[in-house]
């Protein structure tokens, strides 16, 4: 009888622990959503960030706020999610060089992107163009294989620093098409494209946005977009991938959850966010800041930041970059 009571007892227990997070799930969102962000504003998870915030606090009648914890290459918004409580109410936006290349590179780094999180949503991608100075001998990428293949080790290219998308991108177009530049790092493209446009660098992979004024004025050339199809941003350009058989090399943001998030949580935001990315004037805003617009769910996300993970490693070791 004893032996019953206990075990009626146990299971009763059991019951009133599953409700409360059951109910937290059953109720999403009771309550203001925090997307934590580890770069400054500004950048592009900053951006990216801040429209879905708006637009979705629309939906779903709960204000969206947007937190910038930068520093330690991330770390400091990874700790931030990790202490949070799992409910979905705290969300990191990041670009996915965090959970990708972060843990390739640093030994000793203070999150599990596998353990710690769970993805969310992917938002948008945003190529990365090869912009090269106006004296520059080459006006198509043709050209520039050619050229580089000719001179090997004359021209140099700038990066947004060692381990960045930018040098890795450039990395592996390097390794696949056996060129020889040399590498100049700098500290974001914010010192990267000055550089070029200063013509301390021949080239740089840079963001339309940081591009489109100096092409405008004739300051630089755009030669090729690093992604596996064409952009919208410019149709006439060719992409890698038509060059290199499945290249694509183009950040992507997205959003992630603190690992034991329920699911219904997770997926309410992953379907909200996939809405909402298709309104045209969301499409109109991301297209300004030269992003294109996905809205993938968890299942998707978790196969391409898989994919990248190992085109990443790959990079790395072309580079010749030790983990620290």
């Amino acid at each position: 009888m004893n032996r019953r009571r206990l075990l009626a007892a146990s299971g009763a227990l059991a019951v009133a622990q599953a409700v409360p997070r059951s109910a937290i799930a059953q109720a999403y969102p009771s309550q203001q959503i925090k997307f934590l962000v580890p770069y400054s504003p500004g950048g592009l998870p900053d951006t990216v960030a801040r429209v879905v915030a708006r637009k979705l606090g629309e939906r779903i009648g709960q204000s969206v706020v947007v937190e910038n914890r930068p520093g330690a290459n991330g770390v400091v918004a990874a700790q931030a999610l990790m202490t949070a409580p799992a409910d979905g109410h705290t969300l990191l936006v990041t670009d996915d060089s965090m959970m990708t290349i972060n843990p390739l590179i640093y030994k000793n780094i203070a999150y599990d992107a596998k353990r710690d999180f769970l993805p969310v949503s992917l938002i948008a991608t945003a190529p990365l163009f090869l912009a090269a100075h106006p004296s520059f001998p080459a006006n198509t990428f043709q050209e520039l294989v050619a050229l580089v293949k000719s001179k090997p080790g004359e021209f140099a290219y700038g990066s947004s620093g060692v381990g960045s998308t930018h040098h890795l991108c450039m990395e592996a177009m390097k390794a696949a098409l056996g060129l020889e530049i040399r590498h100049v790092p700098y500290k974001g493209t914010g010192q990267s494209v000055p550089a070029l446009v200063g013509n301390q660098v021949s080239m740089v992979f840079s963001a339309y946005p940081s591009l489109a004024g100096f092409v405008k004025n004739s300051q630089v050339k755009l030669l090729v977009v690093n992604t596996a199809k064409r952009s919208v941003f410019a149709p006439n350009l060719t992409a890698l991938g038509e060059v290199i058989p499945g290249f694509d090399f183009a950040p992507n943001i997205g959003i992630f959850a603190p690992a034991r998030t329920p699911a219904a949580a997770i997926n309410r935001v992953a379907d909200e966010v996939a809405r909402l990315v298709r309104e045209p004037d969301a499409v109109q805003t991301f297209n300004t800041a030269g992003i294109e617009p996905i809205g993938g769910g968890p299942a998707d996300y978790a196969k391409v930041l898989e994919r990248e993970a190992e085109r990443d490693a790959r990079a790395i070791k072309a580079a010749g970059v030790k983990a620290e």
